[in-house]
């Protein structure tokens, strides 16, 4: 039996989640975004984007498009926090829920829809109650793989509600421009459409002749078009273990880009949300990994680790702006990604003690300096615990 999936995509999320606490901000243009000149524009609300404001735009640009808009700096815990009562509030349809982002997330509902003839109903309740309870707008497709359900969400936003089926495919997905096909970028778009390849059905008509204009354009990226064109594809929800060994994310942006202020805000993006997943997790990592996909959709990465645990967003980010400037500094890049992996509990982090340091330390609890001093003459690591803290976060 064909599995049934969700892909829920919040719609405009930063900027719905800013028009929450900005009461009488919905009818006005709202961007979200970094400070400073070289900032760029995060998200825009729906006002301002018919103003011609989008995702990647320099902030001078939003505001000379709309001088009078609503302009305000990112607060990732703040959309954290939404965050996390999003992916709550889709726990209670199923046990099966993968965060594909901050604002976006894959569900399982194939025992929850198997018997149903209409989930149209299903769906506008989700949708009706994530409105309601939480004040997020959202956009549903429902698929049997997850690059359809991803499709769906995609087809109509905001608060739209897609079913595609294998059946509907060409119908469905076959008229939109090649430039809404998920995985394909601008430039690779823009070399499809020399080929005469201007719509995802003449795309799909092309591979299925092997023309090889096309298969070159596309490279290896080429057989996995041709699959979910045909429905096949990955239709696994991946649900991370309780107790993760890394914690990662990745961004493809809206168009192949090699400007370092887009892609370094990106890395800033997701260092943000790792430290949060972190601080989450209690925990900390020691090797950090910076990921660039280039518009041949050849991957690289690069990888360094450190004798002290990353755990910050501000150490998470000045390292791997550091490993994008000795590597990929220049480069093509369609998708980003950062990850943080050895990661340990920071109760097991050995302190080092110096001269420069004492000061510091100084100003720490006397008896919690004593423990540490005792902890540090220990082999093997010290264990010693004060009193109060025997019990927290599964201690005995």
């Amino acid at each position: 039996m064909a599995r049934i999936l969700m892909h829920i995509d919040l719609n405009a999320f930063f900027a719905r989640a800013e028009e929450l606490r900005h009461p009488g901000s919905e009818t006005r243009p709202l961007v979200v975004g970094g400070r400073g000149p070289r900032g760029v524009v995060s998200t825009a609300s729906y006002p301002a984007r018919k103003l011609g404001i989008h995702s990647g735009m320099p902030l001078f640009q939003a505001r000379k498009l709309a001088p009078d808009a609503l302009f305000l700096p990112v607060d990732f815990p703040y959309y954290e926090m939404l965050s996390r009562s999003f992916r709550a509030f889709l726990h209670r349809y199923s046990s099966l829920v993968e965060p594909a982002s901050i604002d976006e997330c894959y569900v399982d509902l194939t025992k929850t829809l198997a018997a149903s003839k209409d989930p149209v109903p299903f769906l506008k309740g989700i949708q009706k109650g994530l409105l309601d309870e939480i004040g997020l707008k959202s956009s549903i497709g429902l698929a049997p793989t997850r690059f359809l359900a991803k499709m769906g969400s995609d087809y109509k936003k905001p608060m739209g509600i897609t079913i595609v089926r294998k059946k509907d495919i060409d119908s469905l997905l076959g008229p939109l421009p090649i430039e809404s096909f998920w995985g394909i970028g601008k430039k690779t778009s823009a070399r499809l459409r020399e080929l005469g390849i201007r719509d995802i059905i003449s795309l799909k008509r092309s591979l299925l002749r092997g023309e090889e204009g096309t298969l070159r354009t596309l490279g290896s990226f080429a057989p996995t078009c041709l699959a979910w064109l045909k429905g096949e594809g990955d239709d696994q929800v991946h649900v991370e273990a309780g107790d993760p060994k890394s914690i990662s994310r990745s961004i493809t942006l809206d168009r192949d880009s090699s400007d370092e202020t887009i892609i370094k805000r990106k890395l800033f993006e997701m260092s943000e949300e790792i430290a949060l997943a972190l601080k989450s997790e209690k925990k900390k990592g020691r090797t950090l990994t910076v990921t660039l996909r280039d518009p041949s959709f050849r991957t690289h990465s690069r990888s360094s680790t450190y004798e002290k645990g990353l755990s910050s967003a501000r150490d998470i980010y000045e390292k791997a702006a550091s490993i994008f400037d000795s590597t990929f500094a220049g480069s093509e890049c369609r998708l980003i990604g950062l990850g943080v992996s050895s990661l340990f509990d920071p109760r097991e982090e050995t302190v080092q003690m110096s001269f420069d340091d004492y000061a510091e330390y100084e100003k720490m609890d006397e008896t919690k300096l004593l423990v540490a001093s005792f902890n540090r003459k220990l082999k093997n690591g010290g264990k010693l615990m004060l009193a109060r803290e025997v019990g927290k976060d599964g201690n005995k």
